[in-house]
């Protein structure tokens, strides 16, 4: 159960709002500043707003909140053959190796890496205190891919994935998705910030920031799943 957080300082918009008074700039990228707090990420999830560094070497965090917003319907996930054969060679486990998937993500030799060592910790904190979670993919003992985002009631927002052997980080989004497959699923979110190529190919859609923000304000009305509640 996550531990109840104290307000953060900072004042995040009403998207809603200004959306209604035709105020929403026409840009990703909506501020920078304030800080990594557990009380701020979540208060800016709940905003419809994730961090991710803007400008160099990470110094800067920009909040973002896509035009077009990637999500992941619970019942549009593709599992092709070979995903489902993929799937017998993992275990899928919960929460058992949070920061070093984190790490893995953090990779500085990946392409377009931009978990920066604040963003670590922050998430990191955000694990102790019950706010965020890892889904692993393991293979003979060994972690091979996994996972990690924040849940607040039926949004899980997703950060990173990463994968050291074939198709383990889509083994893990399966498991994330068999998680989320509850009597509340249809209110659920599972929000992966942009639709890539890639993630398109496993059913991401892309839809209006308008529609996202509804789409979140009934995700927020329900309970976190079982195994986090």
């Amino acid at each position: 159960m996550p531990h109840d957080l104290a307000p953060t300082p900072w004042a995040f918009p009403d998207l809603g709002e200004l959306e209604r008074a035709g105020r929403l700039p026409d840009d990703d990228l909506l501020a920078t500043g304030a800080d990594l707090e557990p009380a701020t990420l979540v208060a800016a999830y709940r905003a419809g707003l994730f961090p991710m560094p803007d400008g160099p070497r990470g110094r800067r965090i920009g909040w973002w909140s896509p035009v077009e917003r990637g999500i992941l319907p619970l019942d549009r996930l593709r599992v092709t053959r070979s995903m489902r054969q993929s799937a017998r060679r993992f275990e899928v486990r919960v929460d058992t190796a949070f920061d070093r998937v984190v790490e893995a993500c953090a990779d500085p030799g990946r392409s377009g890496g931009w978990i920066s060592p604040a963003i670590r910790q922050s998430y990191g904190a955000l694990h102790a205190l019950g706010w965020a979670h890892s889904v692993e993919s393991w293979q003979d003992g060994e972690l091979v891919g996994g996972l990690y985002g924040v849940a607040i009631g039926g949004l899980f927002a997703g950060e990173s994935m990463f994968h050291h052997a074939r198709d383990a980080s889509k083994v893990a989004l399966m498991g994330l998705v068999d998680l989320l497959r509850d009597e509340h699923a249809d209110a659920r979110l599972l929000d992966v910030q942009w639709q890539t190529e890639h993630l398109a190919s496993l059913g991401v859609l892309g839809v209006s920031r308008e529609e996202y923000l509804t789409r979140l304000g009934r995700a927020l009305a329900v309970p976190l799943p079982e195994p986090w509640r």
